[in-house]
């Protein structure tokens, strides 16, 4: 079939909305038409190239839109059904069978190829073959080809084209503090970095019941939002020293710590802000082999750090209780949102780039 998508063809590039060549669902595929689709920080590394993903590529790993199709074998899901998308794992490594699925052994391949797994490619353009599959989905595009295990069916009453974000930023950041850290309440926690992944983390800090919630930025309006959602502290690290500060607030330093930026500076103050056993969780993407420096003593007399990968979340699990959340008006994640048509895609790129909104989310017609 036929579909529009957004396609870049160079290391940087813009995004190019073309129409594509899109293959029928292989047995265990759905085809899903998408209603909205959300900007992700890994879209655009990617893009970047800080994952070798081949291009040319279409991106897009935050949709959510109505089935229109299935495979042969897929007895789970119908035409009609209303479904957000998140990200794919094998199912069968010794992580996927204990239940932490996004240590997957095969996540790369199922997410990152640019194919599905067995090298196959399921978009071409002029009978040239163009990279997809991206988290199992490419969803910057009318139309996905996603696989039976990365979707999560959602009620009617919810706004569909609002929900794509769930399947990653939102969940990457509030699974961080529900399922990783697992703060107990009054406890404090110190969130480096208020994009979609921070702000998400502060306001499941509020519904876990942390008592200090710091949130450390460079901006001061995403600074704002961070207290309106639930921040106690705001710091502005242009202004004030953050390891500092955290310790004048918490007296100790905070219980633990989240690195959402991806730069390695932030990663070592997000440690030494910790207390003594202290938890730092490091979430922020940068190239394939970057590194940082930590203090042994510091890490000696009892911090730890530990890496968190899409919130140590099982999305059919975790989405549904984050909409419960909303429901009840406790987790307000539409207020990070702003919408785009899907024709305004490289305007809405430069505007979260640019820290102008938190969220974007394309709108398909």
């Amino acid at each position: 079939m036929k579909i529009q998508a957004a396609v870049v063809r160079e290391k940087s590039g813009p995004f190019q909305i073309a129409e594509l060549d899109l293959a029928d669902p292989e047995d265990d595929e759905v085809l899903v038409r998408i209603a909205g689709v959300g900007i992700c920080h890994t879209d655009l590394v990617c893009r970047d190239q800080y994952f070798p993903v081949p291009l040319p590529c279409v991106f897009g790993h935050e949709g959510s839109g109505t089935v229109e199709e299935v495979g042969s074998q897929v007895t789970a899901f119908e035409k009609g059904d209303r479904v957000a998308v998140s990200y794919k794992t094998c199912g069968s490594c010794e992580p996927c069978l204990q239940g932490d699925i996004g240590y997957c052994h095969g996540l790369y391949e199922h997410n990152f190829l640019g194919t599905r797994p067995d090298g196959s490619s399921a978009m071409s353009e002029n009978g040239q073959t163009v990279h997809g599959h991206f988290f199992a989905q490419s969803s910057f595009a009318s139309h996905a080809l996603c696989h039976t295990s990365n979707l999560v069916k959602v009620d009617a009453d919810l706004p569909l084209e609002l929900l794509g974000p769930l399947g990653c930023g939102v969940q990457t950041g509030a699974g961080a503090v529900m399922n990783a850290l697992k703060p107990q309440a009054g406890t404090s926690i110190a969130v480096f970095g208020t994009g979609t992944v921070g702000l998400s983390a502060v306001m499941a800090a509020r519904v876990v019941g942390c008592a200090t919630i710091i949130a450390v930025d460079i901006s001061a309006d995403r600074l704002a939002a961070a207290a309106e959602l639930g921040a106690t502290h705001t710091i502005d690290a242009c202004n004030e020293d953050p390891v500092v500060r955290i310790q004048e607030i918490t007296g100790s330093g905070a219980h633990y710590s989240l690195e959402c930026t991806g730069v390695p500076e932030v990663a070592r103050q997000a440690v030494d802000s910790l207390t003594l056993t202290g938890v730092c969780g490091v979430m922020g993407v940068s190239p394939l082999g970057t590194e940082f420096k930590l203090d042994m003593n510091a890490v000696l007399f009892g911090r730890s750090v530990r890496g968190i990968i899409e919130g140590d979340s099982v999305p059919q699990v975790f989405l549904p209780r984050l909409v419960n959340l909303y429901r009840q008006g406790r987790f307000p994640f539409d207020k990070l949102i702003r919408t785009y048509p899907f024709s305004e895609i490289n305007q809405a790129v430069e505007d979260v780039e640019s820290g102008k909104v938190i969220k974007p989310v394309l709108l398909m017609n």
